[in-house]
């Protein structure tokens, strides 16, 4: 369960879809690129109960799932002081039982039936709870959801609340206290806000606050906002509406109206002038400027011109503080700007992270010139064309699943009771007009009042905005042994009496008709310079989601000199022969299209989306950058500068850091013991010859495979990428190398030191097989009840559940072609980091023999059944698609894997268990405080810890 991030905000897809005229080589035309779009982009069916609750229906027939929503009209916004962060508690609390499923009933119900696992968010204005199903099950969720929104608060026990509390204050730890830059938040709100203004606080709250929370605060919160005429139920699938209009009757009807609960009213953040704060984060590893303006509400008429324009100077490659801020001063690698719209207010926010050792005078500077520049020069119809049309595109991306439909559906009827908030919005983006955008301007210039806020390294105060003063933040927790008290494991499990109720709820209802699933039909090529085609024709959507792979990556880099096939790939995206990067970037734009490439450790990746009708012409442009690069000596330095600011990031977050160790001890002296941009020092050593010849070197046809899924047909591929064959040529490289490593003679312990964690990462891993191994299959399957399974793991429950000693623990068969690995992650509380670890390595330990009957057979019913939701979406046809290009697998792998399935004993999880799980010979990595931790470590019976070097 998850709060929402700051910018989760529908214009995410970076496509737009107005054309702009090509440089040099010609083009294939794209078609006329604004598609018409249909009287209401989700199609709703919405009613009233007689008890107010409000009931959308959305049916959509692609795909035999259905998500569900339970929508309850309540965040953050709704607490008062004293009692910040309630809102989010709740959300937890509720997820953990009710009168007629039991402890952890839902989650159970859930794995069973197939589902994707119970989730759910919170924000300053409402919680939402999701489910994605076969659609076979829908009666079984209603049914459930039901049961939390009637029939739950009785289970709610003072050691319930307290045992949660710790889940939620470790979330806090790893979202907000043990992470670069996560003060940024509560600093803004609390600074642009009032003390009573009901955003001040974030919407996880303060450790103090979470502490004082009561069972009767619980119960208070319950009666006040988890009425039915507070709720929203949202359904989108495939399913019978007639049918489920009597289900909705039957599980909610009989639920008493609450108070009303009218819909906030609009109150903004006020300054009189401008504040400048500064705070040192000893997480931080670069400076980072974070400009903050008041704005107006979600929905009300200037929003959208705000959001575009902030989108317009942002960014790249031609937003003009993009330009000032990355290319002109060089100061960063990037530009965030956006709105950050609520119900009652919004907030516009511009955020530059710094290279190294850049005062951050430097950095508003520039932002100064690049807003000058715009308000000079101003933005062209013909920009603010794509602008439009990439918001519209990126709403029609997400429409693509059941489950964003149900969340943009969700986000409508918490704004104004209505399913259709988003036809709203896109009539007032396509009526916005260049006078908009530039009165938007105006509203958030630098001379109005804002918030200037400077996040610094630590030792490194001197680069804060001149003339800033300390920011407050919430006082760090002390890291004391043995300060919370045990949880109880049984906590929940009381007998309570059973609420009465018109029907009998204890009896789940039965499974609707099997879902009628269908693998893909997979066609096959290949062109004539040995690059391998496969595509999955799908005419859902007029889009086409497109990949090609092509073997090395990491594992081709020089171990002395690591670096440069990430450098390649940035490269290839900032321009070609005849095309500056700005040209090429805004080509792809004006096709509807987006593409990245990305570099792993067996292959790059470049993969993208573009309008069906425009695949010709953007397999031009692939063409273009893959046969006739830039290699551009200027754009050569930027991309090593964001290199070296991205290696130097990722040395801040704890599980990266994490990763980074364990890579060091498994693969030294290889490339892929670095990460995989390199170090600063090769990066920075690294020439433009040295990136041409690993491209030279690298990138073959004979090496590579395209795959494709969307509404186009195998013929019009094959004829799209022709050029292309006929361009790229070229002997078939030196093969790859291997991601395969040797287990260790003994477990080790490495710890890496971070002085004052708040939270340990901790880390296990072992060698696992490879993808194409007939192990790998089931250990994927055993693994569902380890630590794959979500809420039905062990992992899962003991760990959280059962002890509160985290916020999240998992543990995967990662399976590449080459080799594989078992890893075990969890971020726990520090105090409690040997016990986690003890507790993990015995779960782990114990798990062959402990492995009973009824877990298979969860194991088995749940996987067989989510095989429904395997194909909906065109990203998951590709994956598809690549476990049979990438990692060798056959065409059938499905249905090879479905009889492995259903074969499956425990037996063979046992052997499983017995090859890949010796918790004598493994690695744990922890980071965290050493100065507390790492010695109660040596209780494992591991022998001295090792500690790790710092990075430099």
């Amino acid at each position: 369960m998850t709060t929402s991030p700051v910018h989760a905000t529908l214009i995410a897809a970076a496509l737009t879809l107005s054309a702009l005229p090509a440089a040099g080589q010609s083009v294939p035309p794209a078609s006329a690129t604004r598609a018409a779009a249909p009287a209401s982009l989700i199609p709703a069916e919405a009613y009233t109960l007689p008890n107010g609750m409000r009931v959308v229906l959305n049916v959509d027939r692609s795909d035999p799932v259905v998500a569900v929503a339970l929508v309850a009209h309540v965040g953050s916004a709704r607490e008062v002081p004293g009692r910040t962060g309630f809102a989010h508690l709740f959300e937890h609390l509720f997820f953990l039982n009710s009168e007629n499923l039991g402890p952890g009933g839902l989650d159970k119900l859930s794995a069973r039936v197939g589902g994707e696992g119970a989730n759910g968010y919170t924000n300053m204005d409402h919680t939402v709870y999701l489910q994605t199903v076969p659609n076979d099950a829908l009666e079984k969720m209603l049914w459930a959801e039901a049961d939390k929104l009637g029939f739950f608060i009785n289970t709610v026990t003072p050691a319930v609340v307290a045992k949660e509390i710790e889940v939620v204050k470790n979330e806090k730890r790893q979202r907000v206290d043990n992470v670069p830059y996560g003060q940024v938040l509560p600093i803004v709100q609390s600074a642009l806000f009032a003390p009573d203004h009901p955003y001040s606080w974030t919407t996880i709250g303060s450790l103090a606050d979470l502490s004082a929370a009561s069972l009767e605060d619980v119960r208070s919160f319950y009666r006040r906002w988890y009425v039915p005429n507070n709720v929203t139920l949202v359904i989108s699938g495939d399913f019978d509406p007639a049918q489920t209009r009597q289900w909705v009757e039957r599980y909610f009807g009989e639920f008493k109206a609450g108070q009303p609960a009218p819909i906030p009213t609009p109150r903004p953040a006020s300054l009189s002038e401008t504040r400048r704060l500064s705070y040192v984060d000893k997480f931080a590893p670069l400076p980072q400027l974070t400009l903050v303006w008041p704005a107006t509400q979600k929905g009300a008429p200037e929003t959208v011109a705000d959001e575009l324009l902030f989108a317009a100077l942002t960014e790249g490659p031609d937003g003009p503080v993009y330009q000032a801020v990355v290319e002109d001063a060089k100061v960063s690698d990037g530009v965030d700007g956006f709105v950050w719209d609520n119900q009652i207010t919004g907030l516009g926010l511009m955020q530059i992270r710094a290279f190294e050792n850049v005062p951050l005078d430097t950095v508003r500077a520039a932002v100064s010139a690049g807003m000058a520049r715009f308000r000079r020069e101003g933005i062209s119809a013909e920009k603010l064309e794509r602008l439009k049309a990439s918001r519209e595109a990126a709403l029609y991306q997400q429409v693509g699943s059941v489950i964003g439909k149900v969340q943009m559906i969700a986000d409508s009827e918490t704004q104004s009771r209505r399913p259709d908030l988003v036809d709203t919005y896109l009539k007032q983006l396509k009526a916005l007009t260049p006078a908009d955008v530039m009165a938007a301007l105006d509203r958030f210039d630098l001379a109005r009042p804002h918030l200037e806020l400077s996040v610094l390294p630590k030792g490194q105060d001197a680069l804060a905005l001149s003339g800033s003063q300390p920011a407050k933040v919430e006082a760090e927790e002390a890291i004391v042994q043995g300060a919370e008290a045990a949880v109880d494991q049984t906590a929940g499990r009381t007998q309570v009496p059973r609420t009465p109720s018109r029907i009998d709820r204890t009896v789940e209802p039965p499974a609707g008709p099997t879902p009628q699933v269908k693998t893909p039909a997979i066609w096959k090529g290949a062109l004539p310079n040995g690059t391998g085609l496969t595509g999955i024709e799908d005419h859902e959507l007029p889009v086409v989601a497109f990949q090609i792979a092509i073997d090395g990556g990491q594992l081709r880099d020089d171990p002395a000199r690591p670096g440069a096939a990430s450098l390649v790939a940035d490269m290839l995206v900032r321009g070609t022969k005849t095309r500056t990067r700005e040209q090429f970037q805004n080509a792809l734009k004006g096709l509807g299209a987006s593409l990245s490439v990305d570099v792993g450790q067996e292959r790059t990746l470049i993969s993208g989306t573009t309008l069906a009708r425009n695949f010709r012409a953007t397999a031009a442009l692939i063409t273009e950058m893959l046969t006739e690069p830039r290699w551009d000596p200027e754009e050569l330095a930027l991309a090593k500068s964001a290199a070296i600011a991205g290696i130097q990031a990722s040395r801040a977050e704890p599980e990266e850091v994490a990763e980074l160790v364990m890579r060091r001890a498994l693969y030294k002296g290889s490339a892929l013991a670095n990460d995989v941009r390199g170090t600063p020092e090769s990066v920075t050593a690294l020439s433009l010859d040295d990136v041409k010849r690993f491209m030279a070197s690298t990138y073959a046809p004979q090496a590579a495979r395209i795959r494709v899924a969307g509404a186009i047909s195998e013929a019009e591929v094959a004829k799209a990428f022709a050029p292309l064959a006929a361009r790229w040529t070229g002997p078939a490289p030196t093969p790859m190398g291997s991601i395969a490593f040797s287990e260790p003679s003994r477990t080790q312990i490495l710890f890496y030191d971070v002085p004052g964690a708040k939270q340990s990462a901790l880390l296990f891993v072992r060698p696992g097989p490879a993808r194409g191994s007939g192990d790998w299959f089931k250990g994927y399957a055993a693994n569902f009840i380890l630590g794959g399974g979500g809420f039905a793991s062990r992992l899962t429950q003991e760990l959280r559940e059962g002890k509160g000693y985290t916020y999240a623990a998992d543990s995967r068969f990662a399976g590449g072609t080459t080799g594989g690995r078992f890893e075990m992650t969890a971020p726990v509380r520090a105090n409690v980091t040997l016990e986690s670890a003890t507790l993990m390595r015995d779960i782990m330990r114990d798990f062959g023999t402990t492995y009973s009957q009824a877990d298979l057979d969860l194991t088995k019913g749940s996987l067989i059944k989510a095989r429904a939701r395997a194909f909906e979406t065109l990203r998951a046809k590709l994956g598809l698609l690549a476990r049979i290009g990438d990692d060798g697998l056959p065409a059938d792998y499905i249905a090879r894997e479905n009889a492995t399935l259903s074969t499956l004993d425990r037996a063979t999880v046992q052997q499983v268990a017995r090859t890949y799980l010796n918790t004598d010979r493994m690695i744990l990595v922890v980071v965290g405080d050493a100065a507390t931790q790492a010695k109660r470590l040596e209780a494992l019976g591991y022998g001295p810890v090792q500690m790790v070097e710092p990075f430099r």
